[in-house]
């Protein structure tokens, strides 16, 4: 299977490439970015680890090296400039993001290739990937809510001194402020939250704070993420790669699960060889419903805004 990052020489791209590497299920890895010599270099510094990962082929290119690939990941993105509105942000993202649309129009891909938007907004792009690009909505998939979903984990298993791989707890909705945590189901390897001492509301409410200022924290500290997003982009990947049917908060165009529809954010949903296959309408409180409605609002609004600045 040949993976295509577009946006191959960043901070994400570069990360995510690596993490691919050592998770060894692709044959071929091409890293395409606007910045050719340094995506060369870090093509190049992945290859001289090739004896000590796994048997790739892992090159740097312009979009046309894109052809063939059943997986186009896509990472680029701008930051914000200095006294620069959200939505300013969102409408240079926007542009740059529908120019990759039109490059890939142009790129024989097979039928069956998936898109994986990592770049963000990435409910937005999702949306505009899905609505005007040349793949089918079911193969465009955002890496969506999958990253605070990690996060939260995470942040749960430090506060009560457990193993992270072991919380099971979903966050959804937007990929921004208006996130949806599912408390209801929440657990560690079976026994629900509320099980554990002192994890009462007040609790819940400061780690989905924490969590929701998760991206903001390293982008103060140290510039921006890579690691985390990487691996949460490594996990869509193999689901897709091996057909593995996994169950991931991701984002993609919604057609009626939860009552949601017309935009694109993150429910849960099962990933194969052929995408998405189906998104699932959970079980969830009537407080966790309202929320995932309201950040549909949210990503409604900001797509009419679009241009409008």
């Amino acid at each position: 299977m040949k993976a295509t990052i577009i946006g191959g020489a960043g901070r994400v791209g570069s990360n995510t490439a690596f993490a691919l590497q050592m998770d060894g299920t692709l044959a071929e890895i091409v890293l395409v970015d606007v910045l050719r010599e340094q995506a060369q270099g870090e093509a190049l510094d992945l290859r001289h680890g090739a004896a000590l990962a796994a048997p790739q082929r892992i090159r740097a290119g312009g979009c046309e090296d894109a052809a063939g690939s059943d997986l186009v990941i896509v990472t680029a993105g701008l930051r914000r400039k200095p006294d620069e509105s959200r939505l300013e942000l969102v409408n240079r993202n926007v542009a740059l993001f529908r120019g990759i649309l039109d490059d890939l129009r142009r790129v024989p891909l097979p039928e069956s290739a998936i898109l994986i938007v990592v770049a963000n907004p990435v409910d937005v792009l999702t949306y505009l990937a899905a609505t005007e690009g040349p793949f089918a909505p079911g193969r465009v998939i955002g890496t969506g809510t999958l990253l605070d979903t990690a996060r939260l984990r995470s942040l749960v298993a430090e506060d009560l001194g457990v193993d992270a791989t072991q919380v099971d707890a979903l966050v959804l909705g937007e990929h921004g402020d208006s996130m949806v945590p599912i408390w209801s189901s929440a657990a560690v390897n079976g026994v629900p939250l509320r099980s554990f001492p002192g994890f009462d509301a007040a609790k819940q409410q400061a780690l989905l704070e924490a969590t929701r200022k998760s991206g903001a924290e390293v982008i103060r500290l140290k510039g921006g993420a890579g690691y985390s997003i990487a691996l949460a982009t490594r996990e869509v990947v193999r689901a897709l790669a091996l057909d593995r049917r996994s169950v991931l908060p991701v984002s993609s165009l919604q057609a009626g699960a939860m009552g949601i529809s017309g935009v694109a954010l993150s429910l849960p949903t099962v990933l194969g060889a052929r995408g998405i296959a189906p998104v699932l309408d959970i079980a969830a409180s009537d407080e966790e419903r309202d929320g995932l409605l309201n950040s549909a609002r949210v990503l409604r609004d900001t797509l009419d805004n679009l241009n409008k600045t």
